[in-house]
């Protein structure tokens, strides 16, 4: 009964997922097929890099749809704790794909201020780049909140880098409205407020990348969860009775999941039941304040007096 009511959540999860990203997915297609015509017909660099970083969000959508799926296949005989490192490299190939986007806006409008600099005449941007911009950022936003609240309930990391993600594009199009709007207002010698607006938005997308790879990198490297979840762990044990310390506390994070293992001190008079009975308490408890897939292993020690276990007789 209990495998069964974790698959229907998973099930439900997995569909919550699928369909928050296939919806993102559409406005994605959407943006970036207008962005180009755009920036194509409206003469505007900053408007074909936003189209890049549109088209980037979609190609992550599917990243999301495939690691997503696979993630939450069930443990199996050779992956004792599931398959959730999945959803990490997920956020791990979304992060790469932001840093790669952020550089080479960032390298395209370094280049084109330079020849401006230079000498060169700048194509003027025309109207129709900066509705584009506009709607983008409208579409985005919106897509970044229906993507981060099914990203939390779930607790899926991809699906809040996804989000992230979304954001990022609302950023850039924010640069990309004000170059443009700039450049159309203030006349052609003011066209390099395109390309420089490109390079103000590549670093808000280039801090958005590392920020993803530096989660997936400490999740992949089996770094330990913040103090704050360790604190509240170490809090939730002590709190049930005859518990007298807890130490050898390990944290880790799978995935969606999290994975705790620490040693519980008890009374060495109690029975064994009476020990399982407390160590049963814990578990529930954790997996009731940290998600129903919360990995749990606890070591069970009689008290200590001076670096000695005190036998129940003494």
């Amino acid at each position: 009964m209990k495998q069964e009511v974790r698959q229907t959540t998973t099930d439900d999860r997995e569909r919550k997922i699928y369909r928050v990203t296939i919806a993102g997915g559409l406005v994605n297609v959407f943006l970036l097929l207008f962005k180009f015509t755009a920036g194509i017909l409206g003469h505007s660099a900053a408007m074909i890099a936003d189209a890049v970083h549109s088209l980037s969000d979609f190609l992550t959508d599917i990243v999301v749809l495939i690691f997503v799926h696979l993630s939450n296949k069930p443990s199996d005989k050779d992956h004792d704790y599931g398959h959730g490192k999945y959803e990490t490299l997920a956020t791990a190939f979304i992060g790469m794909a932001l840093l790669a986007v952020g550089l080479m806006i960032c390298y395209n409008g370094l280049l084109e201020t330079w020849q401006a600099l230079n000498g060169k005449v700048l194509p003027h941007p025309g109207w129709i780049a900066f509705v584009a911009a506009l709607l983008s950022i409208g579409l985005k936003e919106w897509a970044y909140q229906f993507t981060m609240r099914v990203g939390q309930k779930c607790q899926s990391e991809a699906v809040k880098a996804n989000a992230w993600h979304h954001r990022s594009d609302a950023l850039s199009s924010i640069g990309t409205a004000i170059g443009i709007g700039g450049a159309i207002m203030l006349g052609s010698r003011w066209a390099v407020l395109d390309p420089i607006a490109a390079i103000v938005v590549s670093f808000f997308i280039v801090r958005a990348a590392l920020s993803l790879l530096r989660n997936a990198f400490n999740e992949l490297m089996e770094a330990s969860l913040p103090e704050k979840m360790e604190d509240e762990i170490v809090e939730i044990a002590e709190e049930e009775p005859e518990v007298s310390e807890v130490h050898n506390l390990r944290t880790r994070r799978i995935g969606n999941n999290i994975a705790v293992d620490m040693h519980i001190r008890m009374p060495g008079s109690i029975s064994l039941y009476e020990a399982h009975l407390h160590a049963s308490n814990i578990e529930h408890r954790l997996r009731e304040h940290f998600g129903r897939g919360t990995y749990v292993a606890l070591h069970l020690e009689p008290l200590k007096v001076n670096g000695q276990y005190v036998k129940p007789s003494e």
